[in-house]
């Protein structure tokens, strides 16, 4: 198919600030005008991507939730999507439809999920509750108590609630109070108030002092020597190696043999990943998915043009560019305490310079924003080849934040 837009992801958090899916959608799109062939160039794009014969739904435990309109509900590409994984989105006004109403009532029966939009809350107490899985609600910081009686008459049922637009960490916690499932709002890109962090744990300073080495070159044995102060670490590496398809046809038992199998740059790129997961902060769960996934995704989308060891440094600025947040630290403290090239930095502070424009891409896309066909353009990217960049990214980083 010819793509002419691009996606856009959206996570969904649960109460423990857990992402719990994706929303994805076409940028600019105005959802009341998407049309059939837009809704099903979509489901088709991303089954296609994320769930495949031989690896099944690559998302692991996420979720997608994808707009739907009566006319697209009975599209083929449906049926390649795994139904315990696929949530569509539907204007509850639309079921006033007999058919409309038995084409839902046919995907909840195969088990896929339905989510309503716009619908009568005074109703969801009776028929609503068993055609839909998922009602969404429009939550307004104005009025809790009288939210609070709609939202208990919804828990009463088996329906679960989907807050829209929750746009602070005060209204999150609101609605995680008023029993609210899940939350859409760009809180991935907001650190959470609290206490402020000052410096590195143990484990960060560690990974930093690791990652000075690697990028001087340091001998082998002196990594390993470092490396053994850390069990965790020791045996995380080692974990890695041997499960990572690096192809070594037997088992890597030693951390020396686990250093010079890896090489130096994927060590690197390795310790950036972990340097992240060593996150203590409170809001570390949906920024640490947010930083990898920008990773792979800025790397991805610069692999054809730079090549391989270029786009292993574009991995580091995008993991580095939610570091400050992660770590609870100004980036200038940050860049402080670890040496990198002149382009990560310029990257990291400005966006400019050779990995600038592609870190600043794989931001614009997690953002319903005019700015991705621009970026793309001048990097002389097409849609299609930006889209299967992002969905790739977000399987991948499945695969390597799986716990």
């Amino acid at each position: 198919m010819h793509q002419t837009n691009f996606l856009v992801r959206e996570p969904l958090l649960d109460p423990k600030q857990k992402v719990v899916g994706y929303e994805l959608t076409w940028q600019q799109q105005d959802s009341a005008a998407a049309t059939r062939a837009e809704l099903e160039d979509l489901v088709g794009f991303v089954a296609g991507l994320v769930n495949n014969d031989e690896q099944g739904w690559l998302l692991r435990d996420k979720t997608l939730f994808l707009q739907a309109v009566p006319e697209m509900l009975s599209t083929d590409a449906l049926y390649n999507m795994p139904p315990e994984h696929t949530v569509l989105s539907i204007r509850a006004p639309m079921l006033a439809n007999a058919d409309t109403l038995a084409a839902v009532q046919g995907l909840r029966a195969g088990g896929v999920g339905i989510l309503l939009r716009d619908a009568d809350l005074a109703r969801v107490g009776s028929r609503l509750g068993t055609i839909a899985s998922f009602v969404e609600v429009k939550f307004t910081g104005a009025d809790v108590a009288s939210q609070a009686r709609s939202y208990a008459a919804l828990k009463a049922s088996n329906l679960r609630m989907v807050g829209r637009p929750v746009a602070t960490w005060n209204d999150f916690d609101a609605c995680a109070a008023l029993g609210l499932d899940a939350f859409v709002g760009k809180l991935h890109l907001t650190p959470r108030p609290g206490t402020a962090v000052t410096g590195m744990n143990p484990a960060q300073t560690l990974i930093m002092q690791l990652m000075q080495m690697v990028s001087a070159n340091a001998d082998v044995k002196n990594l390993e020597d470092v490396l053994r102060r850390d069990a965790a670490l020791s045996y995380q590496l080692m974990r890695y190696i041997n499960s990572a398809g690096f192809g070594a046809g037997r088992e890597i038992t030693s951390l020396r043999q686990a250093i010079t199998m890896l090489g130096y740059e994927p060590l690197y790129r390795w310790l950036t990943l972990l340097l992240a997961t060593a996150s203590t902060n409170a809001y570390s769960p949906v920024l640490l998915e947010t930083a990898v996934i920008r990773g792979r995704l800025a790397e991805l989308l610069g692999l054809k043009a730079l090549g391989k060891a270029d786009a292993e440094n574009i991995f580091v600025a995008g993991m580095f560019s939610l570091l400050d947040r992660l770590l609870g630290m100004p980036m200038e403290e940050v860049l402080a305490g670890i040496q990198l090239s002149d382009d990560v930095v310029a990257a990291l502070m400005t966006r400019s310079g050779k990995y600038g424009p592609y870190l600043a891409l794989a931001e614009a896309c997690e953002l319903n924003s005019s700015l991705v066909a621009s970026l793309a353009s001048t990097l002389h990217l097409s849609p299609a080849e930006v889209n299967k960049a992002h969905l790739e990214a977000l399987a991948w980083t499945q695969s390597v934040t799986a716990s």
